[in-house]
């Protein structure tokens, strides 16, 4: 048994320990907004909050968590988080959508630790999150108007 917090709330699983954690929060919790990319690590696309860190829940399994908080996108808020949201709809960042809950993800956690991120910056923390659309040039642009935002 594995007991843990995803967004704000307690849950137990009783599931096999090397489930991953992607797997257990959409089949168990139903939370969808985390999506299944590639299933390595190396797209993104499955990027929650692991106690205030992205993480790549695809190879995270769930024997690893005890005691843990987890946020998805579902359960993100916070003044970064909203500049993201608000950046993204202003410059139309996505286009299939299918990886934008990952980037969301790195880039809040981004202006998290960088409140003024440079260009290296959000290239080097972003690099593991593809799009296979190529919007990387808005994502950067949104991140830079995200950080504006934040600073007033």
């Amino acid at each position: 048994m594995i007991t843990l917090t995803i967004n704000g709330k307690d849950v137990s699983w009783d599931l096999d320990p090397e489930t991953p954690l992607l797997w257990a929060l959409r089949d168990q919790e139903h939370l969808t907004g985390t999506k299944f990319g590639c299933g390595i690590a190396q797209c993104g696309a499955c990027t929650v909050m692991l106690n205030g860190m992205p993480r790549r829940s695809c190879v995270t399994p769930i024997s690893t968590l005890e005691g843990a908080d987890v946020t998805t996108i579902e359960g993100m808020e916070g003044a970064e988080f909203d500049a993201v949201q608000q950046a993204w709809q202003g410059l139309d960042v996505p286009q299939c959508g299918w990886c934008q809950s990952g980037q969301i993800m790195s880039a809040t956690g981004l202006l998290q630790f960088n409140a003024a991120p440079s260009d290296d910056d959000i290239d080097n923390v972003m690099a593991g999150n593809v799009c296979r659309c190529a919007t990387y040039v808005r994502i950067r642009q949104a991140i830079h108007d995200a950080a504006k935002t934040l600073e007033g």
